[in-house]
């Protein structure tokens, strides 16, 4: 019996990961870019502050971090909370001690909740991105595409109406997208979305209702990944993160051309007071290095995006 011949057929099989957003970009053939000040590494400090309602929702899948134990979870609800009501105003401290900026992806249930919060972002001058609704609110392509549209649309507007304009930016949950996810942002209004990791700069994003720029997020670069999952130290934290800013400090050199690098932070992992002195420690040395230029996700896009072109 031989093969039928249409199972060998793919209709979406072309060059690059098979599909239309974007075409291959090899990093050496890339039009080199510069940042403010000549400085080669762009630093991007990304704080998920996340809202986890106690009873976990399975569909599409259960968030990251998300209750584990028999409900109600008041061990792991409490430790959430601690990231909300104490992690974070360290972080935000940290953040002023060095003099950085930082882009914060917010749930939306958090702008509802703790609007002192959201004054409290915006006063100490750092970006405000969407980060869904709240930690149930997960996207994958068994999601329907109305219900989608209404976690985008309700983070955007829920988000607006308390820091007094829209968000330009997004980040999924779990940085889950669906096939649909880039086009309903780019209808929502957004500008660049954070979710997809495949680069060390940005890159544009090609859907049916137009543009959006993709800032990625290495995965590895987490607190969450290094501390929570892979079990390490903030002191190895700073190693590790040390070691990629003087990589792309050479790499820059070495091709004349500007580098990302990007450091996603949880408040509830990093904002622990046994990890704070490491990691300003960390800050203060990156800060103080010629080589950096501090940048939210939004400024990193206005000085990369006339340079793509």
């Amino acid at each position: 019996m031989s093969l039928d011949s249409a199972y060998l057929e793919y209709p979406k099989r072309h060059e690059g990961m098979d599909h239309g957003l974007y075409t291959p970009s090899p990093m050496p053939s890339r039009k080199p870019v510069a940042w403010p000040g000549g400085k080669p590494v762009a630093v991007t400090l990304l704080v998920n502050l996340e809202w986890f309602p106690i009873t976990p929702e399975d569909k599409p899948f259960r968030a990251p971090g998300h209750m584990v134990t028999p409900y109600p979870d008041f061990r792991h609800y409490t430790a959430r909370e601690y990231g909300t009501r104490v992690g974070f105003y360290r972080l935000l401290d940290a953040f002023a001690k060095a003099g950085v900026t930082a882009t914060i992806a917010v749930n939306s249930a958090i702008a509802e909740r703790y609007p002192s919060i959201i004054a409290d972002i915006l006063g100490a001058g750092h970006e405000i991105i969407a980060h869904a609704t709240d930690m149930n609110a997960t996207i994958a392509s068994t999601l329907d595409e109305d219900a989608e549209r209404a976690i985008i649309t309700q983070a955007r507007d829920t988000l607006a109406q308390v820091m007094g304009k829209a968000p330009r930016g997004w980040q999924s949950i779990a940085r889950s997208q669906s096939f649909d996810t880039p086009r309903l942002l780019v209808e929502a209004g957004f500008d660049y979305m954070c979710d997809w990791v495949n680069d060390d700069l940005p890159w544009v994003a090609t859907t049916d209702a137009g543009t959006i720029t993709s800032v990625p997020f290495n995965h590895e670069l987490s607190d969450r990944q290094m501390i929570a999952v892979q079990q390490h130290s903030m002191d190895s934290v700073a190693v590790q993160i040390e070691d990629a800013l003087d990589w792309l400090k050479a790499e820059a050199a070495q091709y004349g051309a500007g580098r990302v690098l990007p450091f996603t932070l949880t408040p509830y992992i990093t904002g622990l007071p046994y990890r704070m002195d490491a990691f300003e420690a960390l800050l203060g040395r990156m800060a103080s290095d010629e080589a950096t230029w501090f940048a939210s996700a939004g400024q990193l896009v206005d000085a990369w995006k006339p340079q793509a072109v």
